[in-house]
């Protein structure tokens, strides 16, 4: 469930509430109202259903609660019997007082500190002259009493609720700050993985572009006899070559940030997988490695193809020696005519492993798609964590399409 359908869920709970306490004051408050003050009955219900029923019509129109809520606790005391029983406080009853308390507190933690005060001040100012107005039969020392009791719990209610929405509000405010910090992170390491795979790509389409340049300029000297026309040719070739890997280097330039050092070991592949077990089994990880090439007489699998491959390979054993330390890890990988088949399988965790951001299978995501892969991760079922890709051999449309995981929550 989202933030948003979390608060809407909270807010109809909250009007039940407030619907369910005001329909337990005004039973109460109605026969108290008509058999001790001396209120005549519908008066009492009328009076008694504005002033308890303000709290819930406050979440909608809080200004028109502060006005029909004044209005009533203002003429509730003055329609009571002059030769009302002393005894009972005075202006207002004792559910009218936990109404007025109640309502400061709605509008206080709903509408902030400002909207919360007028009630608060209308109220005790309208209990103080609807006292004067009508006196009690009590002495003034009673109604002074209780005077202060009602104006000291409407105080209480206001303070609490202020510090509650205070508190309530900061939480809310550090959420929103902690999500966008996370979506931030997780586009920086978007950003990063992609950054990283056009290096990549530089380096293959260099390579290539380097051989044809050196081909071309030496096709002259190779090749005896060889036409002005066809040596000029490649003489073109070459030029266009080198002005290709200028723009490389340049682009390239562009991609890589200041504390990004250049990679000058040879980019891995197929071949480097073994090496690659063989280094996490010196750290204690249980690894089974099977490779099928395929035919002999099958086409090389392209450089792009082997890059992605080692890539997703190596985070997925990585995680795997992460999230689940002492798990076995089974590594299968087979060349086909067509496509390259990954599957990365690791049994339930041995101890407790690290918990990650979940940034590491968004860049296997990333170089699956630009090949027009697939790639699904997720539980197997039995404690474990399963990872297969497809990856095809041939060429990648102008457009990759977005492959597809099955996992709930990413692993770092």
């Amino acid at each position: 469930m989202d933030r948003t359908a979390r608060g809407t869920s909270r807010r109809t709970v909250g009007r039940f509430v407030l619907a369910g306490v005001g329909v337990v004051l005004l039973s109460v408050l109605v026969p108290i109202q008509s058999l001790l003050y001396g209120t005549v009955l519908p008066a009492s219900f009328l009076l008694g259903a504005a002033v308890c029923g303000a709290p819930l019509l406050s979440v909608v129109v809080p200004r028109v609660a502060i006005v029909l809520f004044s209005a009533a606790a203002f003429v509730l005391p003055l329609v009571a019997s002059p030769d009302h029983d002393p005894v009972w406080p005075w202006p207002w009853s004792v559910p009218a007082l936990i109404a007025f308390a109640v309502f400061v507190g709605v509008v206080t933690f709903l509408h902030g500190w400002l909207l919360g005060l007028i009630p608060l001040l209308v109220g005790i100012a309208g209990s103080l002259v609807a006292a004067l107005i009508l006196p009690s039969a009590a002495d003034a020392t009673a109604m002074a009493a209780d005077l202060i009791v009602a104006s000291s719990v409407a105080g209480v209610a206001y303070l609490v609720a202020l510090l509650i929405s205070g508190r309530v509000r900061l939480g809310e405010e550090l959420t929103r700050e902690r999500e966008t910090s996370a979506a931030e992170q997780s586009r920086r390491v978007l950003v990063e993985e992609r950054t990283r795979i056009a290096r990549e790509l530089h380096d293959v389409v260099a390579h290539s572009m380097s051989v044809i340049q050196v081909q071309a300029s030496t096709a002259k000297y190779r090749v005896p006899g060889l036409a002005e026309d066809a040596a000029a040719e490649f003489d073109d070739i070459a030029a266009t070559a080198r002005g290709s890997l200028v723009e490389m280097r340049r682009l390239l330039g562009v991609l890589r940030t200041e504390d990004q050092i250049a990679e000058l070991a040879p980019q891995q592949g197929l071949d480097d997988l073994p090496a690659l077990a063989d280094g996490l089994r010196r750290v204690g990880a249980d690894i089974t490695l099977s490779m099928d090439r395929g035919d002999e007489g099958a086409l090389p699998v392209p450089p792009t193809v082997q890059i992605a491959a080692f890539r997703i390979v190596q985070e997925a054993m990585s995680n795997a020696v992460r999230h689940a330390p002492g798990a076995p890890i089974v590594v299968d990988v087979r060349v086909g005519t067509t496509a390259v088949q990954l599957r990365i399988h690791n049994g339930p965790a041995q101890s407790t492993g690290e918990h990650g951001a979940g940034h590491g299978l968004r860049g296997m995501l990333e170089r699956a798609a630009l090949l027009d892969g697939t790639l699904d991760a997720g539980p197997d079922g039995a404690g474990g964590w399963l990872v297969t890709a497809v990856l095809p051999t041939g060429e990648p449309t102008s457009t990759p399409s977005r492959p597809r995981s099955s996992s709930t929550k990413d692993r770092q």
